[in-house]
């Protein structure tokens, strides 16, 4: 595979999923992303074993595997200072230095961007956070669903309001798995920047500043306008002003979502799909202008006429179609899509515990067409002794290291 990120290095100070999925992208591009985990405990992700009420094996954990494949695991314990010494060693052979520690640890425990750059100054340091590094809260720690769901507008924005209440976020480290894509690509730019000017930068991207950006089309026109759309109740039917938009019910239950934004070159394509060809010729649906005028009336006939027949015939039908729509699948429902299969959305890495291989989502950029070929999420401190000899650290350096607990 084309490896665009081979002979960088990554020295990454993190925990959790936010900056680790990242380091996991990067580490997807070719780097070689070093993994700091306590000696003991590991990153503390990895006592997560019930999320959602779903249990997961532990040596199998989607937990792990997704922010952090790929990757080598060296056990350091970063509040003894034999410690700090070794991650100061390891800076000096490193591009970029990748942390989610709040200010406050990053200062008692000395790697802030002024002990790390003083043991090399062409670093990229990079920060991922709650709220971002300025302000009043810039020592305030946060998750994906504090952050990036909840403060940020998102639940409100989902949430309709005849519901009462805002809906909880569904999906574990949605916000973080965006945020860490933010971050690789800055952290790209960061290192394009150094090849053509020689400067190292600081990178930072906030939960917060990463849902801003998801929902900046709502937000900047909520400012101008001072109304903000929100999400209806379900039900089938078209939306208002458009109804080659919206969720149509089948006759199993199931769900197609018309999306049509530009219905005047597909009004007589769409009623014919449909099995109501006389409706292009209705004056109160012949034209763009017309139908969206019209548009209660023609969204009880589409109503009726997706309820007459099942999910699998519209999904066949509708593959003709001029305009745009889409089934509504689950996530399982994803995972066996043609489409997303023919473009490697999926690949495998071997499993720690000998079993099945485990099956993971790529990230969203291909290179050349090629998938992603890498290795599964190491074990805690799995790569200590190599990756300290690699550097040129003694044996016995290394043996009065573990005996002093500063290394696993």
């Amino acid at each position: 595979m084309t490896q665009v990120m081979k002979g960088i290095r990554v020295l990454e100070v993190a925990q959790f999923t936010f900056v680790p999925a990242a380091g996991a992208i990067l580490a997807d591009w070719g780097a070689d992303v070093i993994k700091i985990e306590h000696p003991q405990r590991g990153d503390t992700q990895r006592g997560f074993v019930n999320l959602g009420g779903i249990k997961v094996n532990p040596n199998r954990s989607p937990f792990m595997e997704h922010p952090n494949r790929g990757k080598r695991s060296v056990g350091v314990d970063i509040s003894k200072p034999e410690g700090m010494a070794v991650i100061y060693e390891l800076a000096k052979t490193a591009d970029v230095f990748l942390t989610n520690y709040l200010p406050a640890q990053r200062q008692k425990m000395k790697f802030d961007v002024e002990h790390i750059r003083a043991v090399n100054p062409k670093i990229i340091y990079a920060r991922g956070s709650a709220y971002g590094d300025k302000g009043p809260e810039r020592e305030s720690g946060g998750f994906d669903g504090t952050a990036f769901w909840n403060r940020s507008g998102i639940a409100w924005a989902m949430s309709p309001p005849d519901l009462g209440g805002p809906i909880s976020q569904g999906i574990p480290a949605f916000g973080d798995s965006i945020g860490g894509m933010n971050i690789a690509g800055g952290i790209s730019a960061a290192l394009f920047h150094r090849e053509r000017t020689g400067e190292a930068t600081e990178v930072d991207v906030s939960l917060l500043s990463t849902a801003w950006w998801a929902s900046g089309t709502s937000i900047d026109m909520g400012i101008d306008t001072g109304q903000i759309m929100r999400n209806r109740m379900p039900g089938s039917g078209g939306n208002p002003g458009n109804p080659l938009m919206g969720n149509y019910t089948t006759a199993d239950g199931e769900t197609i979502n018309m999306c049509t934004l530009t219905p005047g070159p597909h009004i007589r394509n769409f009623f014919e799909h449909i099995g109501r060809p006389e409706c292009a010729d209705d004056e109160r649906f012949a034209t763009a202008e017309a139908l969206m005028k019209n548009w209660q009336a023609a969204s009880d006939i589409i109503r009726e006429a997706f309820a007459q027949k099942d999910f699998r015939y519209w999904r066949g039908k509708l593959a003709s179609y001029s305009g745009q729509w889409a089934p509504v699948q689950s996530l399982l429902d994803i995972a066996a899509d043609e489409q997303a299969l023919a473009n490697d959305m999926l690949f495998e890495v071997e499993a720690s515990d000998g079993g099945d291989p485990i099956r993971l989502v790529r990230g969203p950029v291909q290179f050349n067409h090629e998938p992603v070929k890498t290795t599964r999420a190491p074990q805690a401190s799995e790569h200590t002794e190599i990756v300290l000899m690699e550097m040129g650290m003694e044996w016995e350096r290394i043996e009065q290291l573990k005996a002093a607990g500063a290394i696993a």
